[in-house]
């Protein structure tokens, strides 16, 4: 990510954080004189002149971050997913709304031509009315090993330049263990969203943004054993999303842990189906993709060979970091494809969808209330308890009680 930006030439790499001294080795080499903090508060209390902050965290961080940054006016790039809650999710697109920043979620295929030609195959009726799509992944794998796991109990010493303290945060108290840090927190429930979180983003983005889905009014799952602390092996997650506008009803199935979906109708025996993808089964044909809103195709192939490409009408992108800086530059929170205006909403939904795995049972989900209103006990993972000290540094705002609950 920073390497990046550093190429631009209206940006410069004013200030370094990191709680870990050896894994903020390698952009200390990099950027060799700025100034490393371990925690963020100090860093924006004293570096008055930033204008932008760049948030790579685990997921648990990403909140509490992002919402101090946009308080003080900073413009904020956030890695995927946005949030570690629905509830994070929803905070994040007001602040940014409210302070008119401009900000950008970090999944990359947002910027890509694959994204928009799919949007414009399904504007263009390709594959006629789409009722259903699947979406899978190839993650935890052998991406991380902690999933379907209980925690550690041993407790081996903190490593020298390691602030375990502040790389908990707002996280419950725990000894530190190296299957936490670095790169094995994802599966652990108190410190990310799983495969789920990990991917989603990037292989369902096509179906939230060519079928303007919104929030889905119920999510049922199907795991592996589960237990409290992280996530399982393999989930089988399907939302069910309301008519809008043109589109729906549409059921949209997430597979991850080695499962797959049945393979599209009219995809040729010899094909083979990549690692991460999307498809879309309209009732004409079928629209596949592969993972990070990859380039489209039509299935069956005869289909494809006989299709006439519409005219490309949704501009396209000059890079999906390139696009967050101009319209940091220009002040325009929109032109910002992947801003939280969009992105807030999409991790939302998302979210949704680790409820059932998390308590074992259907969801109905009232959006506007944000309540899973036939299971009480999903509430800990919609709006989350803080560690004291590192609270959410905004305000949240009290929550409408109904008469009878």
């Amino acid at each position: 990510m920073t390497a990046e930006l550093a190429t631009f030439d209206n940006v410069e790499i004013a200030a370094l954080c990191d709680v870990d001294d050896k894994y903020a080795a390698r952009n200390i080499k990099k950027y060799p004189g700025r100034p490393l903090y371990k925690d963020y508060r100090i860093m924006l209390e004293k570096e008055k002149g930033l204008d932008a902050v760049m948030v790579g965290t685990p997921d648990h961080w990403h909140a509490p971050i992002s919402l101090a940054a946009m308080q003080l006016g900073k413009h904020v790039y956030c890695e995927k997913p946005l949030s570690h809650t629905i509830e994070e999710a929803r905070l994040m697109e007001r602040v940014a709304r409210e302070t008119g920043v401009v900000t950008q979620m970090g999944n990359q295929g947002h910027a890509g031509e694959g994204l928009r030609l799919t949007k414009e195959w399904i504007d263009a009726g390709a594959i006629g009315k789409v009722s259903e799509v699947h979406v899978w992944s190839d993650r935890p794998g052998k991406f991380w090993k902690t999933q379907g796991r209980l925690r550690p109990t041993d407790t081996p010493p903190v490593p020298e330049g390691l602030d375990w303290n502040l790389w908990l945060g707002p996280a419950k108290e725990r000894p530190y263990h190296p299957d936490y840090v670095p790169r094995q927190w994802r599966g652990w429930i108190d410190f990310g969203c799983g495969a789920l979180g990990d991917m989603a983003v990037h292989n369902a983005d096509p179906a939230f943004y060519a079928l303007d889905l919104g929030a889905p009014d119920r999510v049922e799952a199907e795991t592996s054993p589960t237990n409290p602390d992280s996530f399982p092996l393999w989930s089988i997650i399907s939302y069910h999303f309301p008519a809008k506008g043109k589109h729906g009803p549409v059921k949209m199935v997430w597979y991850d842990g080695g499962k797959m979906p049945p393979r599209p109708p009219g995809l040729e025996a010899d094909a083979k189906m990549e690692d991460n993808g999307i498809y879309f089964v309209g009732d004409k044909a079928v629209i596949l993709a592969g993972g990070w809103s990859g380039t489209p195709r039509i299935v069956p192939e005869t289909k494809m060979q006989a299709f006439q490409r519409p005219e490309k009408t949704i501009p396209r992108s000059v890079g999906h970091r390139r696009e967050w800086v101009e319209a940091c530059l220009a002040g325009k929170p929109q032109d910002a494809k992947a801003g939280f205006w969009y992105s807030a909403p999409f991790t939302e939904a998302l979210l949704v969808g680790l409820l059932p795995v998390l308590t074992g049972k259907r969801i109905q989900w009232d959006a506007a209330a944000m309540k899973a209103v036939n299971v009480p006990e999903a509430e800990p993972f919609i709006r989350k308890a803080y560690r004291r000290g590192f609270e959410l540094p905004v305000a949240r705002r009290p929550r409408i009680r109904w008469f009878g609950s």
